[in-house]
């Protein structure tokens, strides 16, 4: 495993610098990232930005939002939140694996005397109550795994800034994402900042390595990162993206997450499908989509495109009949 040292705190470069690491240093059989945003909601890649956040109070307090890679909710970050990325490589890119790739994460907390736990699809926990949302990206026998931690996070900007869906509040039975989540610093015996955190994170990673083998970003590659940041992650395309005029409108939420359909149909006839949620996936959807264009909107017609396709690749642990109930 190498590590790549990053201080850049704009979540449209750290975002960029995932992708680009995934996407162009499959020399290395590991890589290991940490990294800290300013003030920012990072996005699942399915979902609807607009239904995610509370647009005025996001503008008001210049908080930035941006999409990522990998699906999942919405989360904050700000400079009290540490975030960690590992890059592997994976025979298996059909299945997400989350609760091996948190338990560095479990381990150090241990070692500080906090017992934390593997909890529901994707969760770490102190007390039953949140404090790391984690999500992966796969693609061509590479997975990208990435985690976001409340250490020291303003809860209260949390609260205000995520507008979380009531159906994800009430099926978890609690009145509030506020009550939701907790920052690790509250279960701490003794005080250290998020720095000192991230440094034990790090030794830990490397612990019964001849050191910490580091990779150093070389101007071409960081030119490269600037590049990509600019072309996707500062647009309003990629974070935002336009939704299509629909008349019909469909969600359900299960075990494997919230799927959410907007659909135009004229004359009988899809013109137009798009679907969100907080589900993850490895494929993308846009080419699913492009399948539903110009079908009748009928159960017989939906059904064959449906068994056309993989639907485990576009929609992990969903099946053809939760679909299609978020459809017709």
């Amino acid at each position: 495993m190498i590590y790549i040292k990053n201080e850049d705190n704009r979540p449209q470069f750290n975002l960029a610098l995932e992708q680009y690491v995934f996407d162009s240093l499959k020399q290395f059989d590991e890589i290991f990232l940490l990294w800290i945003n300013e003030p920012s909601i990072i996005v699942g890649k399915h979902q609807n930005t607009i239904e995610e956040i509370n647009l005025d109070y996001i503008k008001d307090n210049d908080i930035n939002v941006v999409r990522r890679l990998s699906g999942g909710g919405a989360v904050y970050h700000d400079y009290g939140n540490l975030n960690y990325t590992i890059i592997s490589k994976s025979k298996d890119t059909s299945a997400f694996n989350f609760e091996a790739f948190t338990q560095p994460v479990i381990e150090v907390l241990a070692e500080l005397g906090i017992e934390a736990k593997f909890m529901g699809r994707n969760d770490i926990t102190i007390d039953g109550r949140k404090f790391c949302g984690n999500a992966q990206y796969m693609r061509r026998q590479r997975v990208l795994h990435h985690g976001a931690m409340l250490f020291d996070t303003d809860l209260d900007v949390l609260e205000q800034a995520l507008k979380v869906s009531k159906d994800k509040i009430v099926s978890k039975g609690i009145k509030s994402v506020r009550s939701r989540v907790t920052n690790i610093k509250d279960h701490l015996k003794d005080d250290i900042d998020v720095e000192d955190f991230k440094q034990l994170l790090l030794n830990h990673m490397f612990k019964g390595d001849r050191g910490i083998q580091e990779y150093k970003l070389t101007e071409d590659d960081y030119a490269k990162i600037e590049k990509l940041m600019e072309e996707r992650y500062n647009t309003w395309e990629w974070n935002f993206g336009g939704s299509p005029g629909f008349n019909i409108e469909k969600s359900n939420r299960y075990p494997s997450g919230k799927v959410e359909t907007q659909i135009d149909v004229k004359d009988g006839i899809i013109q137009n499908i798009k679907f969100y949620g907080d589900f993850f996936g490895s494929g993308e959807l846009s080419d699913l989509e492009e399948k539903f264009k110009g079908i009748k909107y009928r159960e017989m017609e939906i059904n064959e495109v449906l068994d056309s396709v993989d639907i485990g690749y576009y929609f992990s642990g969903i099946d053809k009949d939760d679909l299609i109930a978020c459809i017709i």
